[in-house]
């Protein structure tokens, strides 16, 4: 899947979601980048020798911004391509796990840790 579709995807992802999360979803970015830095996944508590990341949630979660919130750049929801790409068999199986980790990360940004995300 070349990028373009690959960003495709991603925003359908976004698009289906239900209204009512949607509509919570505030300076907040969603950007695909092609893999993640060793610094990244090493911060995620992840052996990059044998790990790495598909999506990283950078920023500040939902419930933890406060009335002093605002004029902040955008939180970052960072999907990445190749990890995606190395890892799923085929088309069908790249966009449900493309679909996953949007989702994965949006939980996040609503202050789900780990332990609490599919």
């Amino acid at each position: 899947m070349n990028r373009e579709e690959f960003e495709r995807v991603v925003a359908g992802a976004l698009d289906r979601l239900p209204a009512e999360v949607a509509s919570y979803l505030e300076n907040v970015a969603v950007v695909v980048e092609d893999e993640p830095t060793e610094d990244e996944i090493i911060d995620a508590g992840l052996d990059p020798e044998n790990e790495t990341l598909f999506g990283l949630y950078q920023g500040m979660a939902l419930p933890d911004r406060g009335g002093t919130y605002g004029n902040i750049l955008p939180d970052r929801i960072v999907i990445y391509r190749r990890p995606l790409l190395d890892e799923c068999q085929d088309k069908n199986e790249l966009i449900r796990e493309i679909q996953d980790t949007v989702v994965h990360e949006i939980g996040h940004y609503f202050g789900l840790d780990e332990e609490d995300l599919p």
